[in-house]
């Protein structure tokens, strides 16, 4: 009776809808844990700035689509991805989409996103809500709106902003958990 070598793969039953094969190579361990870490870092990218969360995630999907051991589903592939491009979009214009929402014009979104990712080097994270609302209320003041409007205007880019990342985290996590029921558990 021989024994299987090294990169035979040994048939271990059946693991949802393919045959689950288990390798005696550790890459494929380590294909997952490199997927599953990407993905984790995506969900704290959610509330760091500048730690692109959304494009973390999709790292993570697509490292083990690519690379992982077992295929996974053309539906898991397409929601997933899709998921982390949504993603990518609220974490990028959250905060300027809520500002024109409440009526600012073209170029004060525009600012708004320049002068908040200016003011998060001047002063860290807080720097990107500061630099978003401030920008809106000063440009809003400058074409001549009324202050209580230009106020109500930053009010609402500041819950914009506030509410991309908890949109953000809610991807970010309902990535993760999906990856991990439909690559791990299932």
């Amino acid at each position: 009776m021989s024994r299987p070598s090294g990169k035979q793969a040994v048939d271990v039953g059946r693991r949802g809808t393919y045959p689950a094969k288990r390798r005696q190579t550790s890459m494929v361990e380590f294909v997952l844990v490199v997927a599953l870490a990407l993905l984790v870092v995506g969900v704290v990218g959610s509330v760091v700035p500048l730690v692109p969360s959304g494009l973390l995630s999709l790292a993570g999907v697509w490292t083990y689509v690519l690379f992982g051991s077992e295929p996974v589903g053309p539906l898991v592939v397409t929601v997933l991805t899709l998921t982390a491009l949504l993603a990518v979009v609220f974490e990028h214009l959250g905060g300027p989409l809520a500002a024109k929402a409440s009526g600012s014009s073209n170029q004060v979104l525009v600012a708004s996103t320049v002068g908040g990712l200016v003011l998060l080097f001047v002063m860290g994270p807080i720097g990107i809500i500061v630099g978003v609302v401030g920008t809106v209320f000063l440009l809003e003041l400058k074409e001549g709106t009324a202050i209580e409007t230009a106020a109500r205007r930053s009010a609402y880019t500041a819950a914009g902003v506030l509410a991309s990342s908890v949109v953000q985290i809610l991807l970010t996590l309902s990535i993760l958990g999906a990856f991990v029921l439909f690559v791990v558990v299932l």
